[in-house]
């Protein structure tokens, strides 16, 4: 792969700024994060750079990370190590105690056994009191937040059947199995929103 084709999402440019504005003040107090899914690596560079105080560890299947490390490689920051290869289906996650665990745009990817999946890996990835924030559109007791989550949900489902935007209520059941306890709920723009966790 090479400078040409780096691999580039305008969503991520888009919602780097609102996302950044709200993680700066989560992640005051934490050293490490895991992101999953870091998908092309712009949030990482973008994230890394402006909170200089912890260590950013991608994360995503290996054949994404040809193009993360472009990205990480070009902005060469102290606080960004190789990529992890993580699989949220895999029985057996990376061992360290991370302070915070980050995904955005993702479990309306996955198919819900991988979300209970990842669920369940990042009981074993997070440390005691650590928090788990994710970025993206929920609905809300089954109904869209807006038309354009509704029409966006059909895009997901036509592509491929098992995703979709996810139920809050259903997120929060599997956070609550996984000894997580609510802690922010904050409304992003676009129809997104921020959740935050802590591990009990």
């Amino acid at each position: 792969m090479n400078e040409m084709n780096k691999p580039y999402s305008a969503a991520c440019d888009n919602n780097r700024d609102p996302i950044f504005n709200e993680l700066q003040k989560l992640l005051r107090n934490s050293a490490t994060v895991l992101e999953i899914g870091s998908g092309t690596g712009q949030h990482a560079v973008h994230f890394a750079r402006g909170l200089p105080h912890l260590s950013w560890q991608c994360s995503d299947l290996p054949e994404n990370h040809e193009g993360i490390m472009q990205w990480l490689d070009e902005a060469a920051l102290p606080n960004t190590p190789v990529p992890l290869s993580l699989d949220v289906t895999q029985s057996e996650w990376p061992e360290s105690d991370f302070d915070a665990i980050f995904s955005a745009n993702a479990i309306h990817i996955m198919s819900w056994n991988s979300v209970k999946a990842l669920f369940r890996g990042i009981s074993q990835a997070l440390a005691k009191n650590g928090l788990c924030v994710f970025y993206g559109p929920f609905n809300y007791n089954n109904e869209y937040t807006s038309e354009s989550n509704a029409r966006f949900d059909d895009w997901l489902k036509n592509r491929n059947h098992e995703s979709g935007i996810r139920n809050f209520e259903d997120i929060e059941q599997l956070a609550h199995d996984a000894e997580l306890i609510l802690q922010e709920d904050i409304t992003m723009p676009a129809n997104n929103r921020l959740l935050c966790w802590q591990k009990q």
